[in-house]
């Protein structure tokens, strides 16, 4: 899935902590 593979690589660490792939999507669209 691109969407995780970008996510585990690129995710904004300050805006994830204890978010799920789900959570950041739904904040990032």
């Amino acid at each position: 899935d691109n969407f995780i593979a970008w996510y585990n690589f690129d995710r904004p660490q300050l805006k994830l902590k204890g978010m799920t792939p789900i959570e950041y999507r739904q904040t990032y669209l």
